[in-house]
């Protein structure tokens, strides 16, 4: 049997991540608040001129559910709610949550918590194989502000490194308590800055996104998810 080309398309607030099964390198392309759905398209197209695949999975920075964005980016430009992906890349196409990509090539069994710590704050958890992509990042945290503020790039901006890891130490052993984790993956691209991880934490890496975007087209059940 043909072994099924997949694109995997990360999209996140600074660079858009975009990979193939038949192609070893990564490409990235710069984002930002003057990115729509429509220029991110574009652009992925552009720089992949020539490649092969049969299908597509692009993960979102924002709330997808039932394989829908349901509300437009935080951090990127407007257009993304309602846009027709399967049209404009002409082949069947897979949405999630950008951090629920991530959280489900990560995985390595039991009860797991994925916090990605980069331009925002993205989470899901992955239990007995079965994901669940959260919304954790504008949940209030202290002084009316959210995790998002005290953990994004925003916090570490406005807190400096050494507060801020004192921060993310806090929310992940708050996290971790909260919802019964028997580990925690600390992605994005901020987890490098942390220095010693929390008790209980490992670092994930950019590749865990790629393997999560293959895995949502496998055939094992515990892979497919409708969010």
């Amino acid at each position: 049997m043909k072994q099924m080309k997949i694109l995997v398309v990360d999209v996140g607030g600074t660079h858009v991540k975009v990979r193939a099964t038949s192609h070893k390198e990564l490409i990235k392309i710069p984002s930002g608040p003057e990115m729509t759905a429509r220029k991110m398209v574009a652009a992925t197209r552009k720089v992949i001129a020539g490649w092969k695949y049969d299908v597509v999975t692009i993960g979102y920075p924002g709330a997808v559910v039932h394989g829908r964005i349901v509300a437009e980016p935080h951090n990127l430009g407007p257009g993304w709610v309602g846009f027709d992906f399967k049209k404009a890349f002409g082949c069947p196409v897979r949405i999630m949550n950008d951090a629920a990509m991530q959280a489900l090539g990560s995985y390595e069994g039991k009860r797991m918590l994925f916090l990605g710590l980069g331009t925002g704050l993205g989470s899901a958890m992955v239990v007995e194989g079965v994901l669940e992509p959260m919304e954790l990042a504008h949940l209030p945290y202290k002084k009316g502000r959210t995790y998002e503020d005290y953990v994004g790039l925003a916090g570490l901006k406005r807190l400096g490194k050494k507060k801020w890891r004192r921060y993310v130490n806090e929310v992940v052993e708050q996290l971790k308590s909260a919802l019964e984790a028997d580990y925690v993956v600390l992605g994005g691209g901020n987890a490098k800055l942390l220095g010693k991880l929390p008790r209980g934490a490992r670092l994930g890496d950019n590749a865990n996104a790629f393997r999560g975007g293959l895995r949502l087209w496998a055939p094992d059940p515990r892979w497919q998810t409708d969010h």
